[in-house]
């Protein structure tokens, strides 16, 4: 479990629990006694946690440890990470090159080693200076592999300036707190801001099925506005920020898909904050580019172009020669998707996740309209379509429309039924005291003029099971998309007669007593 070091005081946690982490990932913001920026303290704390064996070899490198005044640069040394005790890796791609100007934990190179293929990001924001390594080569870990030059991280070059340089991130991290204190309670000027669908997993055209609020309401974040449906399962979509509802742009029976605008709110916004000397603009300016990336995501679905069009002319290639990284290979392994298959759009043909999931998109979709093409509830091959008949005339109905699952459902257990051998199960009963009440009463029903046998039991068994679970009790229109709901019971009895079978048919079985059942069927 990572644990804040004595003298330094948690400003920000970044992540929450249920979150996933990799090596280098920023996961809180310290600050730090003494002055000196948080990005230090990681390296530093990589470096103290070395084995003592290297000691003696990184005092040197120590020695220059004073860094020059804000605003000026330095260069430092990019070293290969953690390989999980992996040694002479294989580098298979150099992505940059001497001049290049990169972000912090952008891809360098590539390494492949018997497991798997990982990319070696960058550790910090800056210009390439050096690459002392080629594809082909072989690196462990801790290896340099060139020099980057990155701006400087503050002055302690002077005893004197040392108290003043301490106090300026105490005195720098009030205005933050109090800039964060007022972006939390949203004292500034109200913002209008889009409310997009999120993730479905690849799921598109997904129906809406219910409106859970209206224009003029006021949500707080994670509050249901609408619910979807799709062949897999119903979600929510919740609400991204605490605000005010000021339009929605769907209704109930609309289709949406990943990033679509469903409405808008309007939320409470943030006072700016008051400009800000160089050293804060550049720590400022790491969240911004770290805050930037889901905002790029957001705007991805709609400004760039999807390449599910150009799946259908890629030519399938060999999985095991596929460049890709490891998460994706992951990825592709979970979604049982054969990476040959995949058009690449990264450079030199590498497969990202955007193309593993593009990929699956476009098979749903497929697969969404050969199912659209086939008739819901067709017969089969051989099998003539089951006639309409009018539910209606044999008592009261109510028509109520197939919900997307329903009909996925009945798809399935349609093709089940004629293609999978079914079994019935059979189960005993204690039907003593039953029993024992049919011959009591059998010399009162005789009177009636009424046989009391096992059989209206049975009946009136049947019917009180109907009307509990009334969805036992309903009929498949021909078109497949609607469910007739039957507001009465009647209950069909075979009786094997002189002439053949006959199913005579014992109208609201549920409403007759058990004297006047045998006397009906008798008549």
């Amino acid at each position: 479990m990572y644990r804040p070091q004595k003298g330094r005081k948690v400003i920000k946690v970044l992540v929450k629990e249920g979150d996933k982490v990799s090596e280098g990932d920023d996961i809180v913001e310290l600050e730090v006694e003494g002055g000196g920026d948080s990005d230090a303290e990681p390296e530093a704390a990589a470096e103290d946690s070395q084995p003592e064996a290297d000691a003696p070899a990184k005092q040197p490198e120590a020695a220059p440890a004073p860094k020059k005044a804000s605003g000026g640069k330095q260069t430092v040394d990019i070293k290969v990470p953690d390989l999980g005790g992996s040694d002479n890796v294989e580098i298979i791609e150099v992505a940059v090159s001497e001049g290049d100007d990169v972000n912090a934990e952008d891809p360098l190179i590539t390494l492949e080693s018997d497991k798997a293929s990982m990319d070696v990001p960058s550790p910090h924001s800056g210009k390439i200076v050096a690459l002392t390594v080629k594809e082909g080569d072989t690196v462990s870990e801790g290896d340099v592999i060139g020099q980057m030059e990155i701006a400087g991280e503050g002055d302690d070059t002077g005893e004197a300036d040392a108290p003043a340089q301490a106090d300026e991130p105490a005195a720098d991290s009030e205005p933050a707190e109090e800039d964060a204190a007022e972006e939390e309670s949203g004292s500034g000027e109200p913002e209008r801001k889009e409310i997009r669908v999120p993730d479905l997993s690849g799921s598109s055209d997904v129906p809406i099925i219910e409106i859970g609020v209206a224009a003029g309401d006021e949500v707080d974040v994670e509050d249901p506005l609408i619910t979807l449906e799709s062949d897999k399962a119903s979600m929510d979509v919740p609400s991204p920020f605490k605000g005010k509802i000021l339009e929605l742009t769907v209704k109930e029976g609309d289709t949406v898909s990943e990033g679509d605008v469903i409405g808008y709110m309007e939320v409470a916004g943030a006072k700016k904050a008051a400009p800000k000397k160089a050293a804060p603009e550049k720590a400022d300016s790491g969240k911004q580019q770290s805050a930037s990336a889901p905002s790029a995501k957001q705007a991805s679905p709609a400004g760039s172009p999807s390449p599910e069009a150009q799946m259908a002319a890629h030519k399938p290639r060999d999985g095991k020669l596929v460049h890709a990284g490891p998460a994706v290979r992951m990825l592709a392994r979970e979604l049982g998707v054969d990476l040959g298959l995949v058009k690449p759009s990264g450079p030199k043909d590498r497969v990202l996740k955007e193309d593993v999931q593009a990929y699956v998109k476009q098979a749903i979709a497929n697969q969404g309209k050969a199912q659209a093409a086939a008739p819901a509830a067709s017969g089969g091959a051989g099998i003539p379509a089951v006639p309409e008949v009018d539910f209606s005339q044999f008592g009261e109905v109510e028509e109520k429309p197939m919900g997307r699952l329903l009909k996925m459902g009945a798809t399935n257990l349609h093709r089940s039924w004629l293609n999978v051998p079914h079994v019935t199960q059979f189960d005993e009963a204690d039907i003593t005291e039953l029993e024992n009440f049919r011959k009591a009463m059998k010399a009162e029903a005789e009177a009636q003029g009424a046989k009391l046998t096992p059989l209206p039991f049975l009946v009136k068994a049947c019917a009180f099971a109907l009307r509990k679970f009334p969805q036992f009790n309903v009929s498949l229109k021909g078109d497949g998309d609607t469910l007739v709901w039957k507001n009465y019971v009647h209950i069909g009895i075979a009786v094997d007669t002189p002439d053949g079978l006959m199913v005579p048919v014992l109208r609201d079985a549920d409403k007759k007593s058990l004297m006047r059942l045998p006397r009906r069927w008798r008549s």
